[in-house]
């Protein structure tokens, strides 16, 4: 990988990740939100997975909820750290597995730190035996918007400028595209944000240093943040944001990735001129040549 491509410093995210592991249970509250959504999708699915990979995001703390259904035999699971009780440890954009080896890979809050997701992806899609569930979540871009708008504001008023503090995020249709572009059959996209709310933002930024989302790309400033703009930011956050309670709101968007690994039996678009019913009889029109009805003479 060339490091025009590398717009994330993968060792200091590793770092951050870290710091909190002894602590790591304070600040499950996103991912515990993410995980029960995720599940529920699973549970969705009327078929079993007798080997099932679970990566990155502190992925053992999935295994125990992953147990109590009945769909999954084996659970393999992988973090990018040791001491997270994974089975493997292993890094997201080089998998440490064969081809063709687990029925169902989940991601879980991970991918959006991963530099080539596309290539990420494909490594998903490789590891999957055919017919083959992946289901993967990442932050969106409008995550931390509030915040990203407060920091952009404070810096251009007392710094003359801005640098990058949040990172940049996939949207959806990027998702369904990457998914597509992978070799996933039947992809599918979707987001959601999950609205939290907070006194102020120094405790909004204490919950990112738990969860291990701070700040990690390879342009960040180096040094100490100014004391005067790091107030400012706080107070422009509470100004434009706040609500009547004085608590102010920050936006976790979470995109959901959902792919099939290729297989002769799925469902597959007809090609044209294979359709058997006319879609003027769905809509309940009058289908009319190309050039439009007939004129009247």
């Amino acid at each position: 990988m060339s490091d025009t491509m590398q717009v994330f410093d993968r060792a200091a995210k590793r770092r951050q990740r870290q710091r909190p592991a002894t602590q790591a249970g304070d600040y499950d509250f996103l991912r515990a939100a993410v995980a029960e959504r995720l599940l529920d999708r699973l549970d969705d699915v009327r078929r079993g997975f007798p080997i099932a990979l679970v990566q990155g995001c502190d992925a053992a703390w999935l295994q125990p909820h992953l147990g109590r259904r009945g769909q999954i035999e084996t659970l393999i699971t992988m973090d990018s750290l040791a001491g997270r009780g994974s089975h493997v440890i292993g890094d997201e954009e080089f998998l440490p597995f064969g081809a063709a080896k687990f029925d169902l890979v989940i991601a879980l809050l991970n991918l959006h730190w991963v530099n080539d997701l596309p290539g990420a992806l494909l490594q998903i899609r490789h590891a999957l035996k055919p017919d083959g569930l992946f289901l993967g979540t990442m932050l969106g871009g409008s995550t931390l918007t509030e915040m990203r708008q407060s920091w952009l504001a404070a810096e251009a008023e007392l710094e003359g400028g801005a640098s990058p503090r949040i990172s940049p995020m996939a949207e959806t249709l990027d998702g369904a595209a990457l998914l597509q572009r992978a070799g996933f059959a039947l992809p599918v996209a979707d987001s959601e944000v999950i609205p939290v709310t907070y006194a102020d933002a120094f405790r909004l930024m204490r919950d990112l240093r738990g969860m291990g989302e701070t700040n990690a790309v390879r342009d960040r400033r180096k040094h100490f943040t100014r004391r005067a703009t790091l107030f400012r930011m706080a107070e422009l956050y509470q100004q434009r944001f706040a609500g009547t309670d004085g608590r102010i709101p920050a936006s976790f968007e979470v995109i959901t990735l959902t792919g099939w690994s290729p297989h002769e039996s799925q469902q597959k678009p007809l090609r044209p001129g294979q359709a058997t019913h006319r879609l003027s009889d769905a809509l309940g029109t009058v289908a009319h040549p190309v050039g439009g009805p007939p004129k009247a003479h």
